[in-house]
């Protein structure tokens, strides 16, 4: 079965619905213990055609990274980065780690697309990486980001929305499998938060040492590592690849066919995944994996950047754009798994892969809030002290 026909793809119609789902979510999400043969292990994403104003929205958004991670680096550090949030909002660029090593090879601008002061100041003082303040460019003093705010925020509330009607169908399908699950309980979380993060990334062309020799592939994770997301669903609007001296979209040739998205499937085979340019896409968390017993499991991925010589014609130093928008309940949610749930299982319900920090060594079980364990695995890569 090929890469492409293994992605679950459902249209906007059924998810605004009250289609059922629950065949194609198993397919696209289903924990270790998914009945699937081999070539058809769940890839842990789904895609979503037709879904209203993504596809204009995501084009006015997504060229302005450039224009972004090429401005001032003491612009970027004084005025759009944000420590105290362990740069959560605004710029942030080798910040975090990559093995053992900062990680300079792509950078991010975090914002919230649904409040600038998400929260009540005392639950952004106990919770600063869950509800940090944004940190927007001066439009006036940078007008190569004209309307940057507008369109960030454009895209960040629909891909919400998308998130939010998903919500309710993985909710039915655990109602399903899953004795005592609460009715709702992701919708419900989904709708009334008020915590979402958009990450505008960019990433830079790589050294040639990072690259590899020839046309040989680089690490596999080169542009980003290994990692699950830690909250509840990630939504993802696809990529762009671009000429980093002018920030003009490439041309298919101009672009290798291995660059991009890697998921962990559930057998823990590397694969390829590319997003249909006219579709988002849902990635789950390690919190819903918490939720729903292990029923759906977060999903292991990386993104790998282009093998040196693989095009010999050509020049061009390839820049890679794109944005995921991480939708998480408020950070005083409970992370439970349902009554009658084993926490060694449900921790261990995704890939067995060895690529990603066990989730039990984070995780310190039923009840722990959802902002002290993303304060937890947020110190697990930006503090370097630990």
């Amino acid at each position: 079965m090929s890469t492409a026909s293994r992605l679950v793809v459902v249209d906007y119609a059924d998810l605004a619905s009250a289609t059922d789902l629950s065949h194609q979510l198993e397919r696209a999400f289903g924990g270790r213990s998914t009945s699937a043969s081999s070539d058809a292990s769940p890839l842990g994403i789904v895609a979503i055609r037709n879904v209203p104003n993504f596809l204009a929205a995501k084009q006015r958004f997504l060229p302005l990274a450039h224009a972004l991670a090429h401005l001032p680096p003491d612009y970027l550090e004084e005025k759009l980065s944000d420590p105290k949030s362990l740069y959560n909002a605004g710029w942030s660029h080798g910040k975090e780690r990559l093995g053992d090593e900062p990680d300079f090879a792509k950078a991010s601008y975090y914002f919230n697309p649904l409040a600038d002061a998400p929260g009540t100041a005392e639950e952004r003082e106990r919770y600063p990486a869950s509800y940090p303040c944004n940190k927007w460019p001066n439009e006036e003093e940078v007008p190569q980001l004209k309307d940057f705010r507008a369109a960030a925020n454009e895209l960040g509330g629909i891909m919400h929305r998308v998130v939010v009607l998903l919500a309710k169908h993985i909710d039915a399908m655990a109602n399903e499998r899953v004795d005592g699950y609460t009715d709702n309980l992701l919708y419900d979380a989904m709708r009334e938060t008020e915590k979402a993060k958009g990450r505008l990334l960019y990433y830079y062309p790589l050294e040639k040492k990072e690259e590899g020799n020839g046309a040989e592939a680089p690490k596999e994770d080169s542009w980003i590592g290994w990692h699950n997301d830690s909250g509840f669903l990630t939504s993802l609007a696809g990529d762009m690849y671009v000429d980093d001296a002018t920030g003009k979209p490439l041309p298919p040739s101009e672009i290798d066919p291995e660059a991009g998205l890697y998921v962990a499937d559930r057998s823990g085979e590397s694969i390829h995944v590319s997003i249909p340019e006219d579709a988002m896409a849902v990635q789950i968390g390690e919190c819903v994996q918490i939720l729903t017993g292990g029923i759906v499991a977060a999903t292991p991925h990386c993104v790998r950047g282009p093998r040196a010589g693989w095009n010999p014609h050509s020049t061009t130093k390839v820049a890679r754009i794109s944005h995921p928008c991480f939708i998480d309940a408020k950070p005083t949610f409970p992370l439970s798994m349902p009554e009658g749930c084993a926490r060694e299982e449900v921790a261990r319900a995704g890939p067995g892969s060895g690529r990603v920090p066990p989730l039990e060594e984070r995780w310190g079980g039923d009840g722990q809030t959802f902002g002290d364990f993303l304060q937890r695995t947020f110190a697990r890569y930006y503090d370097w002290e630990g």
